[in-house]
């Protein structure tokens, strides 16, 4: 079993798709960076400033002890105050959407370049053309003088 184990994990698949998902979770950082950084803002200062990830609907009482803002949805959400944060699902939709987008963009890619291989070794496996029939003619001549040659 442990042999069997350890040819499972030397194959080619298992590495790439580790090494895949190293990338992707490292990929997933930068969108949500790019998201929550550069996109969100944007469209904060589009909509006149409004920060979307801080949009929510508290559903239960503040505790007495809480004594931070009143509008601020981490500070409410840590005090353990019940919260539908749709500013916050917002903005990991969008975040979705990007990743989704780019990974759409590189499948697509890699399909064109595999259709481009497929089609330049479908050209290459091409049968070769008939000779022109001067060119057979010629080679039937070539060939009948070589016999006439050898007998003489």
């Amino acid at each position: 079993m442990l042999k069997e184990f350890r040819s499972f994990i030397a194959r080619g698949n298992v590495l790439d798709l580790a090494v895949g998902v190293i990338i992707g979770a490292a990929f997933g950082n930068i969108t949500k960076s790019l998201t929550d950084d550069m996109i969100m803002p944007l469209v904060g200062w589009i909509f006149g400033g409004v920060d979307f990830s801080g949009y929510f609907l508290r559903l239960g009482a503040i505790p007495p002890s809480y004594t931070g803002s009143p509008s601020n949805y981490a500070a409410l959400k840590a005090a353990g105050v019940p919260l539908i944060g749709f500013g916050a699902f917002i903005t990991v939709v969008i975040n979705f959407l990007i990743l989704a987008f780019i990974v759409f963009l590189l499948v697509r890619t890699v399909n064109k370049v595999i259709a481009a291989a497929e089609r330049d070794k479908a050209k290459g496996e091409a049968p070769p053309a008939a000779d022109p029939a001067d060119v057979v003619l010629l080679r039937e001549i070539r060939d009948e003088l070589k016999k006439r040659n050898a007998g003489a």
